[in-house]
């Protein structure tokens, strides 16, 4: 039975997704503040996280972080600010999706169901190396020199993808659908603000080395060498 976690403050939410989602068979554990989400945390392993943006004692992008300083499950943005810039922060902050309220149930279903299939999905058993970096796709985990790095799903499968393939260039639309195959915000601004956050976060785990270039109007590659 998958286990889900739902995160927001209002009570009406939280129970009517959990008698939804229990009746499909899930397992549903609730928490109507960011502590007690991660208390439960501490003591319980979920399949994928449902977590409000806007809450009393702290945002949704506090909290996603502090998940993924933990935890590398799959977390599902549900929140009525739908804006661009709410968005891209959700992805920034390590979300892996975002669904705006009102919501259609059957889509948060299918998402959700999206989402866990990806990070179960079984990689090639070999490691990717490239000198001191590390790119092991079965424990979906990147290390440099040994020092693990904090990546959210979406962005581990952007730097998994273009390793696969050094030196080639890849299209924001190849990327998108190869990386992105779940139907979200589909905008080129958005896969730049992502691709910028991959390239600073490897940056500050690589000593500054850059990974991965940008070729204008083209795209990005990812190179193991120096230039």
């Amino acid at each position: 039975m998958k286990k889900l976690l739902f995160i927001d403050d209002d009570i009406g939410f939280l129970e009517s997704n959990r008698l939804y989602f229990s009746r499909r068979h899930y397992e549903v554990f609730c928490a109507n503040s960011p502590k007690d989400a991660l208390s439960l945390l501490s003591s319980i392993s979920v399949d994928c996280i449902i977590l409000d943006i806007d809450m009393p004692d702290s945002t949704g992008f506090e909290v996603c972080q502090k998940i993924r300083a933990i935890s590398g499950t799959p977390v599902i943005f549900l929140s009525g600010l739908s804006d661009t810039q709410n968005r891209i922060a959700s992805f920034q902050a390590g979300g892996d999706d975002f669904l705006a309220k009102p919501y259609d149930i059957l889509e948060l279903e299918l998402r959700i169901e999206a989402r866990i299939r990806k990070n179960e999905k079984v990689f090639f058993s070999d490691v990717m190396r490239f000198d001191k970096l590390c790119i092991d796709e079965n424990r979906h985990l990147i290390t440099y020199d040994g020092t693990p790095g904090e990546f959210s799903a979406l962005q581990f499968d952007i730097v998994a993808f273009m390793a696969r393939n050094p030196g080639k260039v890849f299209s924001y639309e190849q990327i998108y659908d190869q990386v992105w195959k779940e139907p979200i915000v589909k905008s080129r601004h958005n896969l730049q603000v992502v691709v910028a956050t991959v390239r600073q976060k490897l940056a500050n785990l690589c000593e500054g080395r850059q990974y991965i270039r940008t070729v204008p109007r083209k795209g990005y590659y990812f190179t193991p060498d120096e230039d």
